[in-house]
């Protein structure tokens, strides 16, 4: 008997087994998809946000959020770089390339549920990017020649744009963020735009169509977004997106609090510093993490100088003293800058060799339009003297600083942001170059958004080291270069072009945008990147090499050196 309900019992459980195996495998299956749904991304930042108005930014501090809240009509691929549809599920161009047809994707809600529309595209165009009122970047990438484009609604689906001329970046610059109507048109009525959606704002406030958005945010310390549970893209198989349930943002003072945050495991990702390669990479395999090195930065890093020379309407006085003024309008004066440069020394010193010397606006990294003849300042003291001497700089009264034809001491102020520590050993090795041929420099590190007050708004400042992202595109730089640009940062949004130079590069990028020939364009841009190197209203400095450190718990991680490591955050999950 007891062998008998030995076998009965073992026969039941042979049986459940047999019977769980086969009617929950599919479900299995199923279950171990979803677990891909959940978790938390950790990063940092050594910056606050300064407000989480997409249309107004001009800091990387604001769009390091935004980038996860908004989206445009269509999206670059980063492996590819092939332009895809993003809130646009498809589009037609006319013969002649003047008018473009958008037909939206149906079904897409903004995160507080309300329908995305094309009222919602004409909206951020023609009250928000085309209001004079309002301060945007964008407008200089969609303005050719003082000319704007036509935004049309067609039906609650549909957008046509038609446009002056031809230009040919169109579809890549529709990755312009869209915004909101029924949130923000109260605030266009009222003249209150360019104060909306401040740090202050209550987060659910902040609403958008992208994969996240913002949950809570805590000044000097941290921002957090959630899961966007109505974003409309799914995955191959179907599922929703994204993965993750949160993405956190740990606001630190400086990169090496950051550094030692990854370091003891608090966060996943750290872009990483030449010099501090050799103490990460012997780490990879105790800390669970994996080091890339995708080539150089796609951003720059320069010295401007204030080249202001308009009045301050509330004081009637020059933005600029007139007598530095002299000195940094004088080309001759920055080409001895650039010879005074020690990039070698900076790239030894500070990047443990993993780094490059810049010459001009584009980089190797932008592939097709980089352009590698340009002008190039070797690093020479001897040189550098003689230049200022010829140029009537000299030390007159044997005090070791150098004075200019009318016997001024040449001193002034040179600041950076204060977050930024290689940032600040970069413009500390920059000063001591200048004290080297006579210029008294007095540094000092700044507060990042005091900082760009100071570039954008008061325009009180002499020099400042600093840095700005790039990419593959040079139209997309044209709120720089472009006389007009907000971000012209030596001297901007002139009324005319203050320099024959500038009114080339003007000219430059009216053409290269119409031009829809890539090599012509090439031409252009090529030409562009000359007279950026022989002018030098920025002078370049160094790059680094595009290192950084990712935790090895993540699904989808598809790095690459145009988008990073997070390019495809909605796609990216947790490993179980």
């Amino acid at each position: 008997m007891p062998y008998c309900a030995q076998n009965i019992k073992t026969s039941f459980f042979t049986i459940l087994f047999v019977f769980l195996f086969t009617v929950c495998l599919p479900v299995s299956a199923h279950c171990a998809e979803l677990s891909r749904y959940g978790g938390t991304l950790i990063l940092s930042s050594t910056s606050d946000p300064k407000s989480f108005n997409d249309i107004t930014a001009k800091e990387s501090s604001t769009r390091s959020v935004t980038g996860y809240i908004f989206e445009g009509l269509t999206t670059m691929n980063a492996v590819t770089t092939q332009i895809e549809p993003a809130l646009a599920e498809r589009w037609d161009v006319s013969p002649d390339g003047h008018i473009w047809t958008f037909y939206l994707r149906p079904g897409v809600k903004w995160n507080d549920g309300q329908p995305f529309t094309a009222d919602d595209v004409v909206f951020t165009f023609n009250d928000l990017i085309y209001n004079d009122e309002i301060a945007s970047s964008a407008r200089d990438i969609f303005t050719i020649e003082k000319q704007i484009f036509k935004v049309e609604k067609i039906n609650d689906l549909t957008v046509k744009f038609t446009l002056p001329v031809k230009f040919a970046p169109f579809l890549n610059a529709l990755g312009q963020s869209i915004l909101p109507k029924h949130k923000l048109a109260q605030s266009v009525k009222e003249k209150k735009f360019n104060f909306t959606w401040g740090i202050d704002t209550a987060p659910t406030e902040i609403v958008g169509t992208g994969p996240f958005k913002l949950a809570s945010y805590r000044p000097g310390e941290r921002f957090v977004l959630t899961r966007n549970p109505l974003y409309w893209k799914k995955a191959l198989n179907g599922e929703s997106l994204p993965y993750l349930d949160r993405i956190i943002y740990i606001i630190t003072q400086n990169q090496d609090t950051a550094m030692l945050k990854f370091i003891d495991g608090e966060v996943d990702y750290i872009s990483l510093r030449g010099s501090e390669y050799p103490l990460i990479k012997p780490l990879e395999k105790k800390g669970n993490f994996t080091v890339f090195d995708s080539g150089p930065d796609f951003g720059s890093s320069f010295i401007v100088f204030n080249q202001n020379t308009s009045l301050n309407s509330k004081t009637q006085k020059p933005f600029v003293d007139p007598i530095k003024s002299k000195w940094f309008l004088d080309i001759n004066f920055r080409r001895a800058v650039a010879h005074a440069i020690d990039k070698a020394k900076m790239i030894e010193i500070l990047m443990n060799g993993l780094g490059y010397p810049q010459d001009s606006d584009m980089n190797k990294s932008a592939g097709f339009f980089y352009n590698p003849h340009v002008n190039v300042y070797d690093y020479d003291l001897v040189k550098a003297k003689k230049i200022l001497a010829d140029s009537g700089y000299v030390d007159r009264n044997g005090d070791g600083w150098i004075e200019d034809q009318d016997g001024h001491t040449v001193e002034f102020n040179l600041a950076t942001n204060s977050g930024n520590n290689e940032r600040v050993q970069i413009a500390s090795i920059i000063r001591r170059d200048l004290q080297s041929i006579g210029m008294k420099v007095n540094f000092t590190a700044l507060e990042f958004n005091t900082l760009v007050t100071k570039l954008n708004a008061t325009f009180d400042w002499d020099a400042i080291v600093l840095g700005l992202t790039g990419g593959i595109e040079p139209h997309f730089g044209k709120n720089v270069w472009h006389s007009t640009g907000g971000l012209h940062l030596w001297f901007p949004s002139q009324k005319m072009p203050a320099t024959a130079w500038e009114k080339r590069v003007d000219e430059i990028f009216d053409q290269g945008v119409q031009e829809l020939d890539p090599n012509k364009r090439k031409v252009l841009y090529d030409e562009f990147q000359v007279i950026i190197s022989r002018e030098l209203p920025l002078v370049y400095t160094v790059l680094n090499s595009n290192l950084y450190a990712i935790r090895n718990k993540f699904g989808n991680l598809k790095p690459t050196s145009f988008g990073g490591a997070f390019h495809n955050v909605e796609e990216i999950y947790i490993n179980q």
